[in-house]
């Protein structure tokens, strides 16, 4: 896929449009101004044809500001009714703010269990926001911060914007916050912080500068950012962070400038939903280690894994469960849905395919897990 931002910019069909809580509000609540502003360069977008989803952060700032406290609170239950009382209002202005532009919306709240715990569960989310943009009807998407536990939760709106633009098969992720771009350090204490206006690899080194730049109001920093930039780009979807206080900032996008933001460039040819799907929306239950002779095959090949290449089993997973498989080094190198369980792969691993049946007493597969259910990542994740 070619680096060229102004190209991918003008071929983009579908793009997924992140808003942070700092750009949405303000020392009074929600900055309706800065909303308008929004809505009246989406709008321009969904009028030329391009297809968006809107994932806005704000609720629980909002709310913490209308409630009038101080910080947000440590308890989960007054964060969640915290949440409650901002979403009404965030959407509200938003619906006013695109009704001015003839424009329909709709609120998606979702959990990380909505995405995660079952493929239909997952498909009935992408089909209700297919059906959505099919009706030209702008959806606006939002954890469900309200009933979310810490084993639901997405974690932030920064990954949540990354597996909504796997589902939905984005053609770009626009990430704008408050910050215009990533720097070399923290310029709102240091001037002289070099702007990174594009990043072809992320590795660790992009990983350290990064985790230096904290969120303000939002549960998300430059890290969050840089590591939903990792998921997308692995699968073959680029991503840009920008300054969502520009009013014109969507357009400078759009026009291909190549000095506004930081642009994270894909590294593959986009993975098919269902990939995406065992790549990075089911959390791994289990870690396979596997040897040197495995990883050529898997990575250079195009090869299934077989119990000889595995040299260690973690975790205590059934048949069907996603496993994370990793190198003697423990980079992921992949993931994929095991057709043993853990018991019986402790049993096999190292032997080879006609000795299953042996220790097993049956042999229902050759492969632990078969090409067709296997993500490669190589070792960017």
């Amino acid at each position: 896929m070619t680096l060229d931002r102004k190209t991918i910019f003008d071929q983009a069909r579908r793009v997924v449009i992140k808003v942070g809580s700092g750009v949405l509000t303000g020392k009074d609540g929600l900055n309706k101004d800065r909303i308008d502003s929004l809505s009246r360069q989406l709008s321009v977008l969904l009028e030329s044809g391009i297809e968006i989803l809107l994932v806005s952060s704000g609720a629980m700032a909002c709310g913490q500001r209308k409630i009038g406290l101080s910080k947000r609170p440590e308890e989960i239950p007054k964060r969640q009714a915290i949440a409650a009382v901002g979403q009404a209002d965030l959407i509200w202005t938003y619906e006013v703010a695109f009704s001015h532009y003839n424009q329909k919306v709709a609120q998606i709240l979702l959990t990380g269990d909505d995405l995660s715990s079952s493929r239909r569960r997952y498909l009935n989310a992408r089909n209700t926001l297919n059906t959505l943009l099919e009706w030209k009807v702008l959806p606006i998407i939002n954890e469900n911060d309200t009933v979310g536990t810490e084993e639901i939760k997405f974690g932030d709106n920064d990954n949540l914007s990354a597996l909504i633009s796997l589902m939905m098969n984005a053609d770009i992720l626009v990430n704008l916050t408050d910050i215009d771009a990533l720097y070399s350090n923290d310029p709102r204490s240091d001037p002289e912080a070099k702007k990174i206006s594009l990043v072809t690899r992320i590795n660790k080194e992009i990983e350290i500068l990064a985790s230096g730049l904290p969120g303000v109001l939002g549960t998300g920093g430059m890290l969050s950012k840089i590591r939903a930039a990792k998921k997308v780009t692995s699968a073959g979807i680029p991503m840009v962070i920008a300054n969502g206080g520009d009013d014109d900032i969507l357009a400078s996008l759009f026009s291909g400038q190549p000095d506004v933001g930081t642009f994270f460039a894909p590294s593959r040819e986009k993975l098919s939903n269902r990939k995406c799907w065992i790549a990075f929306h089911r959390k791994p239950k289990g870690v396979l280690k596997i040897d040197d002779g495995a990883v050529a095959a898997i990575l250079q090949k195009g090869k299934s894994l077989l119990p000889g290449g595995i040299t260690d089993v973690g975790g205590d997973f059934g048949i069907g469960a996603p496993v994370a498989l990793h190198d003697n080094e423990d980079n992921w190198v992949a993931t994929g849905l095991v057709n043993y369980k853990a018991t019986d792969i402790r049993k096999i691993m190292g032997k080879r395919t006609n000795q299953i049946k042996t220790y097993l007493g049956e042999k229902p597969y050759d492969e632990v897990i078969h090409r067709n259910n296997m993500t490669v990542l190589g070792t960017t994740c």
